[in-house]
């Protein structure tokens, strides 16, 4: 039976306009993002069979080119449209930031941070150089290292913290692993950064560790 047959209550669409997007299931939201479906199958259907093809819907989002096209009825022009939704996601979060206190809006950082260093399989540290407000002047990913680590350098980040003219920074970093716990060396290295900014009168609010399903905020764990 086709979408449009059935009842409204049960068609995506309707029911987003109707309940809200948080009510539909993943292959719902799927379901409307791909539009229709092929041959013998129904949008949703499709979209069901593609996520048991690659085993979660954040597994279909991460997708490079070549194996996101090889879903069943994708293609690269469903590719190119989705990048392009993910990046209006980012650039979202981003907004929201830069309008408002990003240090007491942690949840929304946190989300953000996730969505940039999440889908990484290599280690990434990044930064968020605030005005004294507190809000984003700019998002930057510093060093780039193996699964193991990354080179961290405080120097740098001194440096980048007064082109940019930030009263203040928050550190992040992805652990490939998926385990947000802080290392040993998560530690050491967030108090020499946070040292060499001092000499500069540039606070560091909080270092952010983003694993696969959670982030762990080392100023929330009081090593800050």
């Amino acid at each position: 039976m086709a979408i449009k047959d059935w009842p409204a209550d049960d068609r995506p669409r309707e029911k987003l306009l109707n309940s809200g997007a948080q009510a539909l299931s993943d292959a719902e939201l799927l379901a409307i993002f791909l539009r229709t479906g092929v041959s013998g199958l129904s949008a949703v259907d499709l979209a069901r069979q593609l996520l048991n093809q690659f085993g979660s819907l954040r597994a279909l989002l991460e997708a490079d080119k070549t194996t996101f096209c090889g879903g069943h009825g994708l293609g690269q022009a469903k590719f190119v449209q989705l990048q392009a939704v993910l990046e209006m996601g980012r650039r979202h979060l981003e907004s929201t930031l830069t309008r408002g206190d990003a240090f007491t809006d942690c949840d929304t950082t946190q989300r953000y941070l996730k969505q940039r260093l999440r889908p990484y399989a290599f280690e990434v540290f990044a930064c968020l150089f605030l005005d004294n407000q507190h809000r984003l002047i700019h998002f930057e990913e510093l060093f780039r290292g193996t699964i193991d680590g990354a080179s961290v350098y405080p120097r740098e980040i001194v440096k980048q913290a007064l082109a940019h003219n930030a009263a203040a920074v928050i550190l992040a970093h992805n652990h490939p692993s998926g385990v947000a716990e802080p290392s040993q060396a998560d530690i050491q290295i967030t108090r020499r950064i946070q040292s060499a900014l001092q000499l500069v009168d540039i606070r560091v609010l909080d270092h952010i560790i983003v694993g696969d399903a959670e982030t762990t905020s080392l100023a929330q764990q009081g090593q800050l």
